[in-house]
């Protein structure tokens, strides 16, 4: 095993990327079917989610982002599945804004969710601790965005939640996956909506996250492409990374009415910079969204492994990390791409 590096600023992997950046999946169930995540004919009445005993409890996540602080994360997300349909998320957000007072550190707490329940849960959520939202979004076109999430909910009902959000006093980002022939004729329209409102509109290349969603490069819109189809009608302007290890490339509208980005996981990969560790929801540590398998940390948690023992073993885990699977993408075959077992992006939230 490689010798560990343990610097003031936290623990650093074998190319020396810093682990900031921790997301917490709190279930593995969701209320949509997205034809990019969750394919309705996978993920059918009898697909077996986990159950309740199963999953990580309130407190067993609290320990583990103790454990994550003392390793030097400064920011804590929440994913699912959907989040809130993980009963009392309340109650674990501020679990977790009380880490806050420990030992200076002071991280941000974000969800990312579909939408489908934050205008009933946004006043809650920031009163518990939520410094920010991300919603996913992938069309306006309301016939479209019922055929994409596959369950007829309505893209008003999102709109609606994301007002709420705004009006609770959180920050606002959207997400939308751009998957060719589906949705990529949205994108002026979603860019045009959202200008001016201070929510920042970010489009993701579709990607070859799991194997149930029958990717093909053949569907993926490159970022560069997306940037000058806005550009055309909307003079952008490049904006320097407001962090390191940040996903997205920022453009801003030159007119001033906000900004946009754009995170190019295909096309431009950015494991270079990747300080992200993913917890999926029954306790497994996973250290690339394309990671083939996970550490058990709820075994030591149940096992009775004391804080100390915790947070040795997360740095243990990253100090051998050695990731980078969106860098050799393309060096490997068709076939090598599909014999690789990959986590599905609903079970350690994307």
């Amino acid at each position: 095993m490689s010798p560990l590096k343990l610097p003031s600023t936290g623990v650093l992997d074998t190319r020396d990327r810093p682990l900031r950046d921790l997301r917490i999946s709190v279930t593995d169930r969701c209320n949509f079917r997205c034809v990019y995540c969750m394919p309705r004919e996978v993920f059918g009445r009898d697909y077996a989610f986990l159950e309740r005993h199963e999953l990580l409890t309130f407190e067993e996540i609290e320990r583990i982002a103790r454990a994550a602080l003392a390793n030097g994360v400064r920011k804590l997300r929440l994913t699912g599945g959907e989040p809130l349909l993980r009963r009392g998320i309340e109650e674990l957000v501020s679990r977790l804004a009380a880490l806050r007072t420990l030992g200076g550190s002071k991280p941000e707490i974000a969800l990312t969710t579909n939408g489908s329940a934050l205008a009933v849960k946004a006043e809650a959520l920031k009163a518990a601790g939520v410094d920010r939202v991300t919603v996913s979004i992938d069309s306006l076109d309301d016939q479209l965005f019922r055929r994409m999430n596959d369950v007829e909910f309505p893209v008003a009902r999102v709109l609606q939640g994301i007002d709420a959000a705004q009006a609770a006093g959180m920050p606002v980002k959207l997400n939308t996956v751009v998957k060719r022939g589906l949705n990529d004729g949205e994108i002026l329209s979603l860019a045009e909506h959202f200008r001016g409102t201070g929510h920042v509109l970010r489009f993701i290349e579709y990607m070859d996250v799991g194997a149930t969603n029958g990717w093909s490069l053949d569907e993926v819109v490159p970022s560069a492409e997306i940037v000058a189809t806005i550009a055309a009608r909307f003079p952008l302007e490049q904006v320097a990374p407001s962090a390191p290890g940040e996903t997205a490339k920022r453009w801003r509208y030159a007119d001033g009415s906000g900004e946009i980005g754009v995170i190019s996981s295909v096309t431009n990969a950015f494991c270079g910079t990747c300080n992200r560790a993913r917890l999926s929801t029954e306790g497994r540590l996973f250290t690339c969204l394309f990671a083939t398998e996970g550490h058990d940390l709820r075994a030591l948690l149940r096992g009775g492994a004391d804080d100390d023992e915790l947070t040795a073993t997360l740095a243990r885990i990253w100090g051998v990390r050695d990731d980078r699977y969106s860098e050799i993408r393309s060096s490997l075959t068709p076939e090598l791409r599909a014999d690789r077992h990959r986590i599905e992006m609903s079970y350690i939230g994307g």
